[in-house]
């Protein structure tokens, strides 16, 4: 008896291990979090097994953020996180109910949250991602985006809006030694703003200054909160195998052109939404039929142009790379869709292909496209300027719309300007006055047309 009642409870221990084993297998585990802190929001991402149920709400004095995952539990140190840049104080986190876990951020102030959760990727697996946004941050850089000086004299600054693709959780592309397309894009996206910002009449503003994500649908927004002439998506292409390679250009497909018309006219708030673009087509006090026919007439025109700059683009672009097709491609890319922004995606090569990888990784490389992608600006609005823009007046009153001027930066020489500008050291020298070849930091010299 005494056996049997010792083999009873040899059998309950050993049920009570497997229901204990089989329970933690049944939990998500969180394995590791990130924080993301960008300029109007904070992206705060959490690695998880699979899936999981959660719910997120907001507690104020103090503000806290309460993140519930249910059937979770923690492996992460969460203490370990960075939370520089970000409004989060502390992290705490504690198990609930048995098997759920609830994470709780300390904040230094209130914000509005959003959560959603995002399938693998080539980086990541699972993953659960709350938003921190910060309202009234993200109103004053609406105001400042809007604050671009613009002289009465309408003599005005063409803007030009770069933008570098991907970012923060999205790191886009990822070339065979591991080189992130999110990085390499930033850092071309750099360059040539402030090369256009060197030139006389221009000014570049980026959708994203450092490593976080911003929507797509908001990198349109911003180009139009900058009342932008021109927005520039730059990225790197990939395939599936390491043979294609070679730069190209990307203007709006008729079908994405199509669907979009048909989404403006469907959201009667983006009738309003429109006023305020660099074409500033108002469609809020017309009728269905004539909004859809200046809509049409909106993106042919934008399209038209987004062909014409891209054309210019790339022909630069093939003086100094290879080129995966000779003329502007056209695809229903989102970032396109601005019926009243010439918009246009360049793909600075394949990261996939192992030679261009190791270029895009290379500064030298990167600057002279960046230098061809700005060389094809200015040769695109020297010939169509903006009304009211200073390289307008130039040309209307007889100006060389092509002497543009340039800002020295450090670590550029004479011969270097030269050398991008495709023009010869003596000719600079002639043309600025100068008496030897000895150039400095901040200085402004004017660039003679080739």
């Amino acid at each position: 008896m005494t056996s049997a009642i010792r083999n009873l409870n040899v059998l309950w221990a050993i049920l009570l291990v497997l229901c204990v084993s089989q329970q933690a297998l049944a939990q998500v585990s969180l394995e590791s979090a990130r924080i993301w802190p960008a300029p109007d929001h904070t992206r705060v991402v959490f690695d998880i097994g699979e899936s999981v149920s959660h719910n997120v709400f907001s507690l104020s004095n103090p503000a806290r953020l309460v993140i519930d995952m249910t059937d979770t539990r923690l492996k992460a140190d969460l203490d370990k996180l960075d939370l520089s840049g970000s409004p989060i104080r502390r992290v705490r986190s504690a198990p609930r109910n048995g098997n759920d876990l609830r994470v709780v951020l300390d904040l230094e102030s209130n914000i509005k949250p959003r959560s959603f959760q995002l399938e693998p990727n080539q980086q990541y697996g699972h993953r659960l991602v709350v938003d921190l946004i910060n309202e009234s941050r993200r109103e004053e850089i609406r105001e400042e985006a809007q604050q671009i000086t613009h002289e009465a004299s309408g003599k005005r600054d063409i803007v030009v809006v770069i933008d570098p693709g991907h970012g923060g959780e999205d790191p886009g592309a990822i070339g065979p030694s591991g080189t992130r397309e999110k990085d390499v894009v930033l850092r071309m996206a750099r360059a040539i703003a402030d090369k256009i910002n060197a030139r006389e009449g221009y000014v570049a503003r980026l959708t994203r200054t450092g490593d976080y994500y911003v929507g797509l649908r908001n990198r349109t927004l911003l180009a139009r909160k900058h009342n932008a002439d021109l927005f520039i998506s730059v990225h790197a292409d990939a395939f599936r195998t390491p043979r294609p390679r070679g730069a190209s250009v990307f203007a709006l497909s008729q079908r994405g052109a199509t669907s979009e018309t048909a989404r403006w006219l469907a959201r009667s708030e983006n009738r309003a939404d429109l006023i305020g673009g660099a074409g500033s087509l108002s469609l809020e006090d017309k009728d269905d039929m004539l909004a859809g026919v200046l809509l049409d007439l909106s993106m042919t025109a934008s399209i038209n142009a987004s062909i014409g700059v891209g054309g210019q683009i790339l022909n630069n672009l093939g003086r100094v790379a290879s080129l995966h097709k000779s003329d502007v491609e056209q695809a229903a890319f989102v970032v396109l869709k601005s019926p009243d922004i010439p918009s246009i995606l360049v793909e600075a090569g394949f990261i996939s292909n192992p030679t261009e990888e190791k270029n895009l990784n290379n500064h030298g490389y990167r600057d002279r496209l960046a230098d061809a992608v700005v060389r094809g600006v200015g040769d695109y609005f020297a010939k169509t300027p903006p009304p009211g823009t200073l390289i307008a007046w130039k040309k209307n009153n007889g100006g060389n719309v092509a002497d543009n001027r340039y800002r020295i930066r450090r670590g550029d020489t004479l011969s270097g300007v030269a050398r991008e500008n495709q023009v010869s050291v003596s000719e600079l020298m002639r043309y600025n006055g100068l008496s030897d070849d000895r150039v400095m930091v901040g200085q402004t010299i004017r660039i003679p047309s080739s």
